[in-house]
């Protein structure tokens, strides 16, 4: 009975750990997805100013605007006639242009927002150049300075990121191993006995295998529950947007949690059982 409920302790105690290891790893997939969609986010707010020529009428605006909405690159197109852009200008510095000039000096234009593929320096100056060969365009304007220093960063944290991920990974790789391990500890001289008697490695190492996977499997779905739960709290009662809550990522946080949880534990397992396996009766004693 005391051995049982040592048993039960040390299982407990197993499970308590992977959990916590899968809980780690599941939200450092929910940061890295929220990161991904922020940089997203904050790239297609970068835009590419289109300004058509002065003497374009309503015919050439409709063919320039054809040609912008079947090109790939935007992710959305907004029109500011030259008319609404005096409006603009009047209401933001309160005078307009046309008492002193006598004319409109504001020109037809077109803000195009690139998509997350070509919010790339790469990709806005072949937006650039593509607009360019419009003959209805006049001048082409963006912040090629900003972009390029927002690319560099971007790639400067997602070293960092990947860097710390894969450094969570092993500790818990490491963390699982060493719990299970321990666990499997107390059945040393079991595996020792079965080991004598000719039992074979995958006969012996089948109960543990089964048992832990089982385990990771159990406590990576409590994982993937407590991780829900937080992340509607997050959303829906303190409204901190995350990630976009699609099928793909939703499928890729619990593909990852689970396969983190059977995967871990089987190799752990596998490796305890092993080292116990491979130990003869005298040694079982001098640890």
């Amino acid at each position: 009975m005391k051995r049982a409920h040592h048993f039960l302790n040390m299982y407990f105690t197993a499970a308590v750990s992977v959990f916590l290891v899968l809980l780690l790893v599941g939200v450092e997939c929910v940061l890295l997805l929220s990161a991904i969609s922020a940089v997203s986010h904050f790239k297609e707010k970068a835009v590419v100013t289109a300004v058509l020529s002065g003497n374009i009428d309503s015919t050439g605006i409709a063919q320039v605007d054809s040609q912008l909405r079947a090109w790939p690159y935007f992710s959305q197109i907004e029109f500011t006639s030259r008319e609404k852009a005096l409006q603009q200008h009047i209401d933001e510095l309160g005078e307009d242009p046309r008492e002193l000039l006598g004319f409109n000096p504001l020109f037809d234009s077109y803000d195009l927002h690139p998509t997350f593929e070509y919010s790339t320096p790469e990709g806005m100056e072949e937006i650039e150049s593509k607009l360019s060969t419009l003959p209805q365009v006049e001048k082409v304007m963006y912040q090629k300075d900003l972009v390029q220093q927002i690319e560099s960063n971007i790639h400067k944290a997602s070293v960092v990121l990947a860097a710390v991920a894969i450094v969570l990974l092993l500790i818990a790789m490491v963390l699982i191993v060493n719990t299970i391990r321990l666990q499997i500890y107390s059945k040393r001289f079991l595996i020792n006995t079965m080991t004598l008697v000719g039992a074979t490695g995958w006969h012996i190492r089948a109960p543990f295998v089964g048992k832990n996977v089982s385990m990771g499997f159990i406590t990576g779905l409590l994982a993937l529950g407590v991780i829900a739960g937080g992340c509607y709290y997050l959303i829906y009662e303190v409204d901190i947007i995350l990630f976009p809550l699609t099928g793909v990522n939703i499928a890729l946080i619990a593909g990852v949690v689970l396969g983190s949880g059977l995967l871990l534990t089987l190799v752990a397992s596998l490796i305890a059982t092993g080292r116990y396996i491979r130990m003869n009766t005298d040694t079982m004693y001098e640890i």
